[in-house]
């Protein structure tokens, strides 16, 4: 936290006039992060916060008053510990200790400056780029940061393991009626999000794009979880990013979900990490247990999410707290994504 800038709203613009993105000898962004302190705000300095390519994130331990949201809203996110005037504010993130979140956030841009302002640029897009668009633009970034040296650290961090045949089908699909059951059975590995998943469910979902007669889709998971996230195993094993993208283009699933949403109907519980809520929020519902768990891991890795999530969880939650999730892999509860609107209700 020593060497991250925390600057008063009154003095952001000429702060960010005097501190452009520059790289270090290794390529990294020299100064990725800054913290700023709530309080009057100019026209130009809300400006200028739009423009930046650092990233920025708002402190305002009493909340976000009036005259300070225009300057919230251009940031990347702000952190409170106070409920913001109008309920469930959404460009304020509350948590519990502001010392706390500031630390998780300064310690996970610099462990990934690279992904952080990657991030951070691509969310303004999304927010306001239709779904289809939005997720071109996600790939495009998701396959450049597999290309970088972020990711290359991670993946060098971690040995290879041999790959592990199942006998079951990756995905159950059953048709009763009007209603289909789509269950992700790889239980053994928490369903993680591996080939032969995305592969499974692509089918399942092909179906009732193609079928009008399915008027109902409930989506589960086999197991203790709805789906622990990507297999870390296959995690950049395309060696052509190119290819990488326009496999992620073609085998979406969250696209898929999007299409038909009005009939998708998710239920969730135990680990829903990284596209284990991703393909989620484009649902029209989602049900969550008790014992529920939602992450957003990527940028300890490298990357971004990469399974729609900056496009399907910001149109639930905003910019901002899909930004708070990513930027610091925080887990969140039933309660809060109930709050926020990540889900829906519980089941």
């Amino acid at each position: 936290m020593d060497n991250v800038p925390r600057v008063p709203a009154s003095e952001l613009r000429g702060f960010l006039l005097a501190a452009p993105l520059d790289l270090d000898a290794a390529g990294a962004p020299a100064v990725p992060l800054a913290f700023v302190d709530l309080g009057d705000a100019s026209p130009a300095d809300v400006t200028a916060a739009a423009r930046s390519s650092m990233v920025l994130i708002g402190v305002a331990p009493d909340g976000v008053h009036e005259e300070a949201a225009p300057l919230a809203r251009s940031l990347a996110a702000t952190l409170t510990v106070t409920a913001s005037p109008g309920s469930g504010y959404p460009a304020a993130v509350e948590v519990p200790d502001i010392d706390d979140a500031v630390a998780a956030v300064a310690a996970a841009v610099a462990a990934s400056p690279r992904a952080a302002v990657t991030l951070a640029g691509l969310l303004r897009l999304t927010a306001r780029l239709p779904v289809d668009e939005g997720m071109i633009a996600e790939s495009l970034a998701y396959s450049m940061l597999l290309a970088g040296t972020e990711f290359a650290s991670w993946r060098a961090s971690r040995p290879a393991r041999p790959e592990r045949v199942f006998a079951e089908p990756a995905v159950l699909a059953e048709r009763d009626g009007a209603r289909l059951r789509v269950t992700i059975n790889r239980p053994l590995r928490h369903n993680a999000f591996g080939r032969d998943v995305r592969d499974g469910l692509v089918e399942a979902f092909d179906l009732a794009l193609l079928d009008d007669s399915i008027s109902d889709i409930q989506l589960g998971g086999a197991g203790a979880s709805f789906c622990s996230g990507g297999d870390l195993d296959e995690f950049g094993s395309t060696r052509d990013v190119t290819t990488a993208h326009l496999i992620r283009l073609d085998r979406s699933i969250a696209t898929r979900v999007h299409r038909c949403r009005e009939r998708v109907h998710v239920e969730l519980h135990g680990a829903c990490i990284g596209a284990g809520i991703e393909i989620p929020s484009f649902a029209a519902d989602v049900r969550a247990r008790d014992d529920t768990y939602i992450q957003l891991p990527e940028l300890a890795m490298g990357l971004i999410p990469g399974a729609g999530g900056t496009v399907g969880i910001t149109r639930r939650i905003g910019r901002w707290r899909t930004a708070y999730l990513a930027l610091t892999g925080a887990r969140i509860g039933v309660d809060t994504a109930l709050a926020w609107g990540l889900v829906d209700g519980r089941c």
